[in-house]
């Protein structure tokens, strides 16, 4: 317990509370049990180690325990936090649960044990507590961490500190959202940058080598992460990665299930599964058509990487400039907002907003005839009419 709670507070000394991610102020930190989920590399033990760090307790009352630790593979979790709870603990937060056999099983025991224990746990995208044995849907306080917004690459670089805006406002053409940003602020500056590497926070770790670590990041979630999915057989790993490289090639892919399968070697009745799990895991992004929900008996109507740092790491530079404006209005808008694919234009937003994506020569003629329509421009850097800038959309969140 010693080393465990010396680990703790190490991490939490070197942990940096210059930036907080935009889930931080919106988690409801004084429930009982909290679970924050979402792809590798977005920031969830950084989360964590911040609200451990500015609780300001001492390491026997709050500590950090990351379940991937070598010390969890001979002892089991559950009888450590009773340990930690008895010599005074009241808050701990459990870092990567997925990869600990049993954990909803666990952590469902101490919540019901302990009436003032806190818990706050973190997971994989693609933990789905109604599949995990043990009811935790009833008592746990879910949320998802998004990968950085443009409006939070911005911050977090120290270029501007802009508004969150909701959709409301973007289409409301009376509004003159030019005034609510600063005046010498110059949108499309970073834009590209954003574009090719400013989705994940470790960006700035190593700039240069930043495309080659998401490429081992994405193998190290198929190879490794998806064994904890049920019903996904590891030795499809190969399968899984062969999909996914082939779908990079192509998005946005409107699907052909059979070539699909045949151009991956997968059967075609596992293919609708293979997709799900790699939207599960943040890596592509299933648009269903307009009025109907996804499932999987349904082929999705559009397929989209999760977001273009990807295209950059799986495609490279020949990336198609129209799929990277609409793989960024998905990951941006699809965070938020319920996407799906209509008849005429690009994507329809919760059945309401109809937008159509496009370069800076874009025209309405698509979609003139349709209520609530837009059209979004890349190389605009403020609305123009119904004309709206693609960046504004990076400010959802």
């Amino acid at each position: 317990m010693e080393n465990l709670l010396a680990k703790s507070a190490a991490l939490v000394q070197r942990t940096s509370e210059n930036y907080h991610r935009y889930l931080f102020g919106q988690v409801r930190w004084d429930n009982r049990l909290i679970g924050i989920k979402g792809a590798r590399g977005t920031g969830k033990t950084t989360l964590l180690l911040q609200r451990l760090k500015s609780m300001q307790a001492l390491p026997t009352q709050a500590a950090y325990f990351s379940l991937d630790d070598l010390y969890f593979t001979q002892n089991h979790f559950s009888k450590t936090v009773e340990q930690f709870y008895r010599e005074g603990g009241k808050t701990v937060f459990l870092d990567e649960v997925h990869k600990y056999p049993g954990w909803a099983i666990e952590v469902k025991n101490l919540h019901d044990f302990y009436p003032d224990l806190n818990i706050v746990f973190t997971g994989s995208s693609i933990v789905d507590l109604a599949k995990e044995e043990g009811d935790l849907s009833r008592r746990v306080l879910m949320y998802e961490l998004q990968g950085l917004s443009f409006r939070e690459f911005l911050d977090l670089e120290g270029v501007a500190r802009l508004p969150v805006l909701s959709l409301e406002q973007l289409t409301d053409h009376s509004k003159d959202l030019a005034s609510a940003f600063p005046v010498d602020f110059r949108p499309l500056e970073r834009f590209k940058e954003y574009l090719s590497r400013g989705y994940y926070p470790f960006f700035r770790e190593d700039r240069e080598g930043f495309h080659q670590r998401l490429q081992q990041l994405v193998r190290t979630v198929v190879e490794y992460d998806m064994s904890a999915l049920k019903g996904f057989d590891p030795r499809n790993a190969r399968k899984l990665l062969q999909l996914l490289y082939i779908l990079s090639a192509n998005v946005p892919y409107y699907p052909n299930l059979t070539q699909l399968a045949h151009k991956a070697d997968i059967h075609r009745n596992s293919v609708l599964n293979y997709l799900l799990y790699l939207e599960q895991a943040r890596l592509i992004r299933l648009v269903s058509p307009e009025g109907r929900g996804l499932s999987l008996l349904q082929k999705p109507e559009k397929i989209y990487l999760n977001n273009p740092n990807l295209a950059f790491a799986l495609a490279g530079e020949s990336t198609n400039p129209g799929t990277l404006r609409e793989t960024f209005f998905a990951s941006q808008v699809g965070a938020v907002h319920r996407l799906t694919a209509p008849p005429k234009g690009d994507f329809k937003v919760d059945e309401r907003w109809l937008f159509e994506i496009g370069g800076v020569n874009k025209t309405h003629q698509q979609i003139a005839d349709l209520p609530e329509s837009f059209v979004v421009r890349d190389g605009l850097e403020f609305p123009v009419g119904k004309s709206l800038p693609l960046w504004m959309f990076g400010c959802l969140y």
